[in-house]
């Protein structure tokens, strides 16, 4: 396939909160790398923490870690051993679903299996907006350097490593399965974290992309009842439709005093706080039984801390743990595969298309909280 040595890319600068639709180069992969002509990118908090300075992240930079699309190039040197995934071969023409965690492989926790704690991707990614090598793919039409987050898919193209690839089967619609590569993925993870054995109850704090998928896969992994619990009932009665069992609005009643009411009166084996917020926090630990788990999912703005009550943590043999995202290598093919058999719905996860000149249209509404569910920016 020929492609453009140009592409279109929505551009952080760094200094505001918006994006911009610039025109730059298109990006050449590297070994073990494949281009990525992306179909669409998820709009994700996350990013939207970049784009307020909550975290610390080099800009300029293109965001967007969420993506799909089809493989038009393989970095030359590649190892063939790395075109081999358990979904399939990784070639060009494939299409593709790929993980925001993207794992280098050779770290001692990627050899330990551990891909979400891959020491390269924190250290050159997530801090320096590189890929493992020490550099970025993205640069401007004058050669000045473009950070990339993950791998920078709010663009026509995306260099993305092999590792963080898995195929897209027939039948996945290929926009909205975008979401698979972190909404999906990271509720995957928090859910495997969490331990949640069939017929235990589970609670969602705030339903939002990651929280509304957490419901899905909470529900898949056997969950006998999933509690949603928001301040907004757009979100609650979406949080319905993809199988919440019960909701509770916590603007309206406290939400400790509703979950013990449903649970006969002993709390959740397990709560997902999806949100980040010091209250949701708290309130999230509140809401379990005796040697209940709370898994905290959502990221913080700054340092931001929460309180949690030390004693009935201690006496009741509670567990706190956090849960960035899933194992890539291992957990990717399984949550593309949960989709492909009916185990999470990524057409009803999806509420909201964008073009790519929409995209900071996107991102402002997420952050004025407009969005139920899953946005997408569609290239």
């Amino acid at each position: 396939m020929n492609v453009p040595s140009t592409m279109r890319a929505a551009v952080w600068d760094g200094t505001t909160s918006h994006l911009h639709t610039e025109t730059i180069p298109t990006p050449e992969p590297k070994a073990n790398e494949a281009l990525v002509q992306i179909v669409s990118c998820g709009v994700c908090h996350t990013d939207l923490h970049v784009l307020k300075g909550e975290v610390a992240f080099p800009g300029p930079a293109v965001v967007g870690h969420e993506i799909s699309g089809r493989i038009v190039r393989i970095g030359e040197g590649t190892d063939e051993a790395r075109t081999s995934v358990g979904g399939g071969a990784l070639e060009p023409g494939t299409p593709v679903v790929g993980a925001f965690i993207m794992p280098c492989t050779e770290c001692e926790p990627c050899q330990k299996g551990r891909d979400d704690l891959c020491e390269k991707f924190f250290g050159e990614n997530r801090l320096k907006g590189n890929l493992f090598d020490g550099t970025s793919r993205l640069h401007r039409t004058d050669g000045s350097r473009l950070s990339m987050y993950s791998m920078g898919g709010l663009a026509e193209y995306a260099v993305v490593p092999l590792a963080a690839l898995t195929p897209l089967p027939e039948g996945l619609p290929p926009e909205e399965s975008a979401i698979l590569g972190c909404a999906a993925f990271t509720a995957f993870g928090a859910v495997r974290q969490s331990r949640l054995q069939p017929g235990e109850t589970a609670a969602i704090v705030a339903t939002g992309g990651v929280g509304s998928s957490l419901i899905q896969v909470a529900k898949h992994a056997g969950a006998s009842k999933v509690i949603a619990i928001d301040i907004a009932d757009a979100k609650l009665a979406a949080a319905k439709d993809l199988g919440a069992d019960e909701t509770v609005n916590s603007a309206q009643e406290d939400a400790r005093e509703a979950v013990l009411r449903l649970t006969d009166g002993k709390g959740v084996d397990v709560a997902f706080e999806a949100l980040g917020h010091p209250a949701t926090f708290s309130q999230a630990v509140t809401l379990l039984r005796e040697g209940g788990r709370m898994v905290a999912v959502g990221i913080a703005a700054g340092k931001a801390a929460a309180e949690v009550e030390i004693t009935p943590l201690v006496r009741r043999g509670q567990t706190i743990v956090g849960s960035f995202g899933a194992r890539t290598r291992e957990d990717l093919p399984q949550v593309v595969d949960m989709a492909a058999q009916g185990g999470y719905r990524v057409a009803e996860a999806v509420t909201r298309r964008y073009s790519l000149d929409q995209a900071d249209e996107a991102y402002q509404a997420l952050a004025r909280g407009e969005i139920t569910g899953r946005a997408i920016v569609v290239m």
